[in-house]
């Protein structure tokens, strides 16, 4: 665990990373769902994407984010067990 010149912890680093990439995939699902939605108004031409390609999408940009928080999961099952 490092720490910085305060001498805070720095150990809430990857927790903040693995969120913030959590709800960027929640809002880009969000966002391109609604496109899809609202696109037959706007334009004649099919949309481009399907619900199932959205969504696919979303959950992959967190997947590649999940280790991180799996790891962060883990490491505080091991320090229950150990302490």
């Amino acid at each position: 665990m490092e720490t910085d010149n305060a001498g805070t912890k720095k150990d809430h680093a990857a927790k903040n990373v693995s969120l913030k990439s959590m709800i960027i995939s929640a809002v880009w699902i969000g966002a391109l769902s609604i496109a899809k939605a609202f696109w037959g108004m706007v334009s004649e031409k099919a949309f481009g994407l399907t619900m199932s390609e959205i969504v696919l999408s979303g959950l992959m940009m967190a997947a590649v984010f999940s280790p991180v928080y799996l790891s962060i999961v883990l490491d505080k099952i091991k320090d229950i067990k150990v302490g």
